[in-house]
């Protein structure tokens, strides 16, 4: 039987009747059916009170995985990663007003449509917990099982045409080669530099360094906050001492990868690569809160694609690899266009993500 513990508990001002409006990121969308929050109750409530208040909220307001957010939400209230984690005394313990002011604001925040990892600022990806700030694109591993029906993920939010954005399996793959490239059989292990265009919140770049003790690292981005949100990153995590991070835009400024020499072991990028119609769909989510650089591809979704491999013969050593995270449509067009346009890069081959749907694309210098 759960616990019903209540007290008197003041309201609070701005967020008893109204709530909190206007709340939205770098590319807002209107509210065009926007409805006040639930007030504060002027009795405080338990967690697991509240808990089950907001998931019945989200649900009914149309805000995607309502038992998750109001989980992870209340959890990270309460100091915990997880509601498991917490155990029933915790859960049907009284919220202090301070908490339930707290949690009030939080909440409100996912209700308008601000991803989950943005309200509570931080993700685990792998054995990492990054923090998390907008614009920046979040990471989300894919074990985020795809929907059902029409609607597919697509760097994790929905989006009728999409796919899902599958980081943990981008870098597993560039983690079984660079181990390969380790495991020479000599005495002296070669330097290893691994190269990420987009790099984000840093997520595929740290989990790499944090499992080769000896690599290095050069992490791109065409947005200042995703460079401060890596580099953030990586001092929490120290691992600053083997990364160097640049802001770059590789479409204006091409030359820059051709600076970085012919020393790369491997190149890793999960680029922007939606079609340009398919922005149309995506969920709010996206639209109102993360980085539209960082998901529109161009017309066929090859732009920064067609860049990069350009220049990857230029940047690569001999017989260095390219991952890339695509399009399920990509593959076939890539392999023509590099057989067409790029002497000295090889299509080794396509590789399927755990929905069977081809994703990532395999690529090498040859000599």
């Amino acid at each position: 039987m759960l616990g019903k513990a209540i007290y008197t508990c003041r309201r609070f001002g701005r967020f008893s009747r109204t709530g909190l409006k206007g709340i939205c990121g770098t590319h807002s969308a209107p509210l065009s059916t926007y409805q006040a929050p639930p007030p504060i109750p002027g009795s405080c409530m338990t967690a697991f009170q509240a808990m089950n208040l907001w998931r019945r909220c989200f649900e009914e307001r149309g805000v995607g995985e309502p038992d998750q957010s109001s989980q992870y939400i209340v959890a990270h209230l309460l100091g915990a990663k997880t509601i498991e984690s917490l155990g029933h005394e915790k859960l049907n313990k009284p919220l202090s007003c301070a908490k339930m002011e707290q949690l009030w604001e939080l909440s409100v925040k996912r209700l308008s449509r601000m991803p989950v990892q943005y309200v509570i600022e931080e993700w685990d990806f792998r054995d990492l917990t990054l923090k998390m700030r907008p614009p920046v694109f979040i990471p989300r591993p894919e074990t985020e099982a795809l929907k059902k029906g029409p609607l597919l993920r697509v760097k994790g939010a929905i989006c009728k045409k999409g796919t899902t954005k599958s980081y943990k399996e981008l870098v597993e793959l560039v983690l079984a080669d660079l181990q390969g490239k380790e495991d020479t059989g000599m005495h002296v292990v070669p330097q290893l530099t691994c190269l990420e265009v987009g790099c984000g919140s840093g997520a595929i770049t740290l989990s790499l360094l944090k499992d080769l003790p000896r690599l290095r690292a050069i992490a791109l981005d065409q947005s200042r906050h995703a460079v401060d949100l890596t580099r953030e990153n990586a001092l929490r995590l120290g691992l600053e001492d083997r990364l160097l991070i640049h802001q770059v835009d590789v479409l204006k400024e091409p030359e820059v990868l051709l600076s970085l020499g012919d020393s790369i072991s491997t190149l890793v990028s999960n680029p922007p690569y939606l079609f340009s119609e398919d922005m149309t769909f995506l969920e709010p989510e996206l639209l109102r809160f993360e980085d539209h650089a960082a998901l529109d591809g161009g017309e066929d979704g090859l732009d920064v694609i067609k860049q990069i491999l350009t220049a990857a013969p230029k940047m690569l050593s001999i017989h260095g690899h390219v991952y890339l995270e695509v399009d399920p449509r990509h593959p076939p067009l890539i392999q023509q266009w590099v057989k067409d346009h790029v002497p000295g890069l090889s299509y080794l081959e396509t590789r399927h993500d755990i929905t069977n749907r081809p994703r990532f694309c395999i690529l090498r210098r040859e000599r």
